[in-house]
């Protein structure tokens, strides 16, 4: 049984929408039915060559026209940019691996690569070294869906079609920002890691495999800005020595933005922040909301160390329910984090924590 159909039999989906969306293999689009400039009802969904194409479809009413679809779809991308910070990172940076139709697949198989002994050096080249090859290991990461509902009432959608107001798309919002909310987390390491098939989803600050560095509390006696100087040169070594060389991102604590924000000290004439900026190989410095404490994450920003799995964007999907007078709405995606290293647990994440 694949997940769709777990996501179904759940009772999380069912009846018609259950069936248009297995006859969509999955498709969201196919529960994003619009009412067009003509009155009638529409679908945008995929081709059989990947394209999107609107269709008419006559056994489902629609009950937004497409500009409503446009207000609540437009609500959600704004919320979701404010609060996935490190995601947009990964994003921005190329981080990211697709994947079509992720609705029909429960996990992404990967494989770590092993390396081949060295090689040997002889005056004429008769000499044998030895014949080996990489090994490969398996591994798997599970596809969870993401999801909030919310609902309205047909009362609701008439009132406002007739007033001439948009819908109001608080509800779309907060809903929105609970999904984002959830996929940072789950990228940082905050929430619990999410075990399904075999397979283990972690963040950065849970990874299992994570290098580490202690950490010195701006609070304890004798701390100044070069101590903690000193402990991101320390990460960094720390990185080189499992032979990840950089760029870097650091992510920092909200903690720690007053005292990032001082003058390095009496004469440098620049803060904290900058001073840090110019060591070498450190790409920026962010803050993100849900760092706890005087946590510290050096981030190597390649793809073999972290990067976003996408099997869906963000989107909206309706079903009615209690005979058509409520219209159902579901914000959903498929996105998470995928931590990387070889098969001798070399990773390029570090994480500096006080003891």
């Amino acid at each position: 049984m694949n997940l769709l159909e777990k996501y179904i039999q759940s009772g999380a989906l069912s009846g018609d929408a259950a069936d248009r969306l297995l006859a969509c293999n999955g498709d969201p689009n196919c529960l994003r039915p619009f009412i067009g400039d003509d009155g009638r009802s529409y679908i945008t969904v995929r081709n059989q060559f990947g394209n999107l194409e609107t269709q008419p479809i006559a056994n489902t009413t629609a009950t937004l026209r497409k500009d409503d679809w446009k207000i609540l779809d437009d609500a959600i991308v704004q919320v979701s940019k404010e609060r996935l910070r490190l995601v947009a990172d990964l994003k921005a940076a190329g981080l990211t691996f697709t994947i079509p139709q992720g609705m029909g697949k429960t996990v992404l198989e990967t494989e770590t690569v092993g390396d081949v002994s060295d090689a040997i050096i002889s005056m004429d080249g008769l000499r044998e070294s030895t014949d080996d090859r990489p090994e490969f290991e398996l591994g798997l990461l599970p596809l969870p869906i993401i999801h909030k509902d919310f609902q309205f009432s047909v009362r609701q959608i008439l009132a406002s079609r007739n007033g001439g107001s948009p819908i109001d798309t608080t509800t779309a919002m907060l809903s929105s920002r609970k999904v984002s909310e959830a996929v940072e987390k789950l990228a940082l390491g905050i929430s619990s890691a999410y075990v399904y098939g075999g397979g283990t989803i972690y963040g950065m600050t849970n990874y299992t495999s994570v290098l580490t560095q202690v950490l010195t509390a701006p609070t304890a006696v004798g701390w100044t800005a070069a101590t903690l100087l000193t402990e991101i040169l320390a990460m960094r070594t720390t990185s080189v020595a499992d032979f990840h060389y950089g760029p870097w991102m650091l992510y920092f604590a909200p903690s720690w933005d007053a005292y990032l924000d001082e003058d390095y000290n009496a004469t440098s004439g620049v803060t904290l922040r900058e001073r840090i900026k110019k060591v070498s190989g450190i790409m920026d410095i962010r803050t993100l909301d849900y760092m706890q404490n005087y946590d510290v994450v050096m981030l190597q920003m390649t793809s073999d160390v972290m990067r976003m799995i996408i099997g869906m964007d963000i989107t909206t999907l309706q079903w009615d329910t209690k005979g058509g007078m409520q219209k159902n709405f579901k914000i959903m995606t498929i996105v998470v984090p995928q931590l990387r290293k070889d098969q001798n647990d070399n990773t390029g994440i570090v994480l500096g924590r006080v003891a």
